[in-house]
C-alpha cells in the first residue's frame, strides 16, 4: 500500500470503511483544538504537539486510538487495551462495519481526551527490568568483543529485539540457529524487524 500523504488518501484507501472513517474524522474535527496531520501512514490528532487521537482502518475494524485514553473513565466500556500486558496507556475503539457510531458518546471521549491533554494530563508509564541477555548472547559476546560493543550500540528496542529473540527459542539448537542468524545483523548495525519499519 503506498504511503498516505494525506487524510482523503487514507480513507480512500478503505472503501469499506469509508462512512465510519468520514463520520469519525468530522466527529474530531468538531474540537477547534485539535490539529489533523499525517503519522505513520494514518490520520493523527495533536493538542499543543501532541499526539491526542488516531484514526485507523484495518480488515475488521476501524476506529479511534486514543493515545492516553488509559485516563478516560470509560463508564461505556468501549475502549480496549490491545496489547495487554505491554500497552500502558494506549486504547482502542473499534467499530464493526454493521455497527453505527453513537455520535454523542463518540464526541465525549474526543473532548475529554482533548480536555486531558489541555491540562498535560499524562499516564505515568513504569518502566519494565531489563530483560537478562540469554546465555548463547552473553558466550558470543565474550567471544567477540567487537560484536558486544555494537550490540551495546544498538538503540534499546533492538537489542530487546534480539534477546527476546534468542530467548524465546526453546530447543539449544534454535538458539544457536537464531544466533547465527542475528551476529551479520548486529555488526551491521541492523535491528531484527527493520525490514518491517
Amino acid at each position: 500500500m503506498k504511503k498516505n500523504t494525506t487524510v482523503e488518501a487514507f480513507i480512500e484507501n478503505f472503501p469499506e470503511w469509508k462512512s465510519q472513517l468520514q463520520t469519525l474524522r468530522a466527529l474530531i474535527l468538531q474540537n477547534t483544538a485539535v490539529k489533523e496531520t499525517i503519522k505513520w501512514g494514518a490520520p493523527v490528532y495533536t493538542v499543543n504537539g501532541k499526539n491526542v487521537i488516531g484514526l485507523g482502518a484495518f480488515k475488521s475494524y476501524a476506529g479511534l486510538w486514543f493515545f492516553q485514553g488509559a485516563l478516560l473513565s470509560d463508564q461505556a466500556n468501549v475502549l480496549i487495551n490491545a496489547q495487554e500486558g505491554k500497552t500502558q496507556a494506549l486504547r482502542q475503539w473499534r467499530f464493526s462495519a454493521e455497527e453505527t457510531i453513537p455520535q454523542k458518546l463518540v464526541t465525549d471521549y474526543i473532548n475529554r481526551a482533548v480536555q486531558n491533554q489541555l491540562e498535560n494530563k499524562t499516564v505515568l508509564l513504569t518502566k519494565k527490568k531489563p530483560l537478562p541477555i540469554p546465555n548463547e548472547l552473553t558466550s558470543a559476546f565474550e567471544a567477540d568483543k567487537i560484536l558486544e560493543q555494537k550490540f551495546k550500540e544498538l538503540p534499546n528496542y533492538k537489542q530487546k529485539e534480539y534477546i527476546e529473540y534468542i530467548a524465546t527459542a526453546k530447543r539449544v539448537a534454535t538458539k544457536h540457529n537464531r544466533l547465527e542468524k542475528i551476529i551479520p545483523m548486529i555488526m551491521e548495525g541492523k535491528g531484527l524487524s527493520d525490514q518491517y519499519r
